[in-house]
């Protein structure tokens, strides 16, 4: 291969990779609502977060003095506040747990979330239509790492979306979004959700259970749980990421190569 060959072939292999700020622009642009919902996905989970930390003692106490009432309106008020991207589902189990004590809590917490990710499945869906997918077509190696992920079989895309699902410190409405948005078929997003975040929401229960008062901080073996398994699942994704890059490189140089000889 000469050097104006090789040239030619970084180049090309450089266009799925290499992005400008000119072009992320025009990403954003053709993404339409999906950006809107990636931006407000990103930032009010935290900042309702700090609102809910100032108002905690006061819907908690009311919660946990009301009953059935109570129970009803905390999941009604979990599906609706984390299904638009509004609360933290973290904070919002920890509540169930103090409230409600730890079998109720577990059942009502589950019960937010699920109705929380069906909210958000369903608006992202609508909100993204074909945008995200016609983007990823259009670059051979998201394609590949996209199909890798969750264009698989039953069972691997469910352990995919239960991973993504497991860190305690996973973006909830985040990954809705992504999910939704990469067109994840329905049975599997909602099984792997419920797979993945019962782990989490069990313990922030448990937590919210034995806590003295309401401060919506969890443990420090928490936070190393969470960085633990962030890792492990970066590894884990990243490896069947890389691995589905190579076999689209390997293919085009194997055709460059074929048509090199011709």
């Amino acid at each position: 291969m000469d050097e104006n060959e090789h040239t030619d072939q970084s180049s090309v292999e450089g266009q799925d990779i290499d992005i400008s700020w000119e072009q992320v622009k025009v990403y954003l642009k053709r993404l339409g609502p999906v950006s809107v919902l990636a931006a407000i996905a990103a930032s009010m989970p935290a900042i309702g977060g700090f609102v809910l930390l100032g108002t905690v003692k006061w819907s908690a106490g009311w919660l946990q003095a009301n009953d059935e009432l109570g129970v009803v309106c905390y999941v009604l008020g979990f599906s609706v506040m984390a299904g638009l991207a509004l609360l933290p589902t973290y904070a919002q189990a920890f509540v169930g747990g103090w409230a409600f004590g730890f079998q109720v809590g577990v059942m009502a917490a589950i019960g937010g979330f699920m109705g929380a990710a069906t909210i958000g499945y369903v608006i992202a869906r609508r909100a993204s239509g074909d945008r995200v997918v016609t983007i990823i077509e259009e670059h051979a190696k998201w394609k590949a790492v996209c199909d890798a992920l969750i264009g698989g079989g039953f069972w691997k895309t469910l352990g995919i979306v239960t991973l993504l699902r497991l860190p305690p410190n996973s973006p909830f409405a985040i990954t809705n979004l992504v999910l939704a948005s990469t067109r994840v078929p329905t049975v599997i997003y909602l099984l792997g959700t419920l797979l993945g975040l019962t782990p989490r929401t069990v313990a922030a229960v448990f937590i919210g259970v034995g806590a003295s008062d309401l401060t919506l901080f969890g443990p420090r073996w928490l936070t190393i749980t969470g960085i633990v398994s962030v890792i492990v699942v970066v590894i884990i994704i990243g490896t069947i990421a890389n691995k589905a890059v190579t076999r689209v490189t390997g293919g085009e140089e194997h055709l460059k190569s074929q048509n090199s000889k011709a």
